[in-house]
């Protein structure tokens, strides 16, 4: 291992501990954002999650034009109603697993055995597409949309600043209101609770800081594929060697800061997404292991009712199918591809605001209800 790998290696475990840390401590849960707002109607969070986006939307502008970043990122591409399919299910599946990919790893860190098991469901989930890929990925092209554009600025043929800072025009007001009149803080909180607001600014930092080290956004589903191609590996190579998924190496790209090549796909193997990916996973479930730790809340619990374990391994597994579909997970999308605009990641957003209604009704009616 050359030094800019190791330095992207530690780099991303270190980024995972802290963003861990911070989501742990401020309850910063993707599914928890989009699942309240439908359940109960609180925005507090939502309100959060827009000032990380715009925080990046403004870093990621600045670093784009320092050539500091690639634009648009590997991995993204042209636009299908796959991505929007694909948002549907994976809202529907974050809900019923109770976190999202990300979520699910910093509080089964925390002692969180329904964390645990919709992480074991994301394994599975995954390794069912791996064996449905070579159905998907036709019915996915016949869904293409025909445009080649990759953002919303190369589809308007405008320059992508420009975008940026019409997009921090409308925003930034809104925030600063929303901020004065105190809608980005929650009013009680318990020992070492990081308020809402402060912790988007932290994690839109890290957020940033991982981007730059690794290159492309935050993002940890195409390792759970890899993770269950290790599993399945000592059972049966030969097949994991036949499917045209684990063979498929969809990163290829020259890092604009190290000018090494990070070429890696989802297959069991040690390359560019492992380097990147599996450091942060770790360290996302370090961080929650830490801030339990120090809280002196680290324990696990089993006495979760046997529906809501189910709940959660189906909402894991279809989690697992839906990253795949869509392609890719919240975290992704919100934190890389929405504040550059990526068309793909606008219609994930437009599916997992249904899906995620849809997973509420699912809870409500089939998982939390009154007996």
């Amino acid at each position: 291992m050359n030094g800019p790998q190791l330095t992207i290696l530690l780099g991303q475990l270190l980024l995972g501990m802290a963003a861990g840390f911070v989501m742990h401590r401020a309850d910063f849960c993707m599914t928890g954002i989009f699942r309240d707002l439908f359940l109960f109607g609180r925005r507090t969070m939502l309100y959060a999650l827009l000032l990380l986006i715009a925080c990046l939307v403004a870093l990621y502008a600045l670093a784009h034009g320092s050539g500091l970043l690639l634009y648009p990122f590997p991995l993204f591409g042209p636009p299908s109603l796959a991505n929007l399919l694909g948002g549907v299910v994976f809202g529907i599946g974050m809900v019923l697993a109770g976190g999202c990919v990300v979520g699910s790893l910093y509080r089964m860190g925390g002692g969180s055995t329904l964390s645990a098991t919709a992480v074991a469901g994301l394994i599975v989930g995954s390794l069912a597409y791996v064996e449905l890929d070579g159905w998907w990925l036709p019915l996915a092209k016949s869904m293409s949309l025909g445009s080649s554009a990759v953002t919303l600025p190369q589809l308007l043929q405008l320059p992508p600043w420009l975008i940026s800072l019409l997009l921090l025009t409308v925003t930034v007001p809104l925030l600063l209101r929303w901020w004065r009149r105190g809608l980005l803080q929650v009013p009680f909180g318990p020992q070492g609770h990081i308020q809402p607001g402060k912790a988007a600014l932290l994690l839109a930092l890290i957020a940033f800081l991982s981007t730059l080290l690794a290159g492309i956004p935050l993002g940890v589903t195409t390792s759970y594929a890899k993770l269950a191609g290790y599993l399945l590996l000592p059972l049966a190579p030969e097949h994991v060697a036949s499917l045209s998924f684990f063979q498929r190496q969809g990163l290829d790209f020259s890092h604009p800061l190290f000018g090494i090549r990070l070429t890696g796909g989802g297959g069991p193997r040690l390359d560019g997404i492992a380097l990147i990916q599996l450091p942060l996973m770790l360290g996302l479930v370090a961080g929650g292991t830490l801030s339990a730790f120090r809280l002196g809340e680290l324990q696990w619990y089993f006495k979760a009712p046997l529906r809501q374990y189910l709940s959660a391994f189906c909402g894991g597994v279809v989690m697992g199918l839906a990253s795949r579909l869509a392609p890719a997970c919240n975290i992704w999308h919100l934190t890389g591809g929405l504040p550059i605009m990526a068309l793909q990641s606008i219609l994930f957003v437009l599916g997992l605001l249904p899906g995620t209604w849809l997973g509420v009704q699912l809870l409500t009616r089939l998982v939390v209800r009154s007996e």
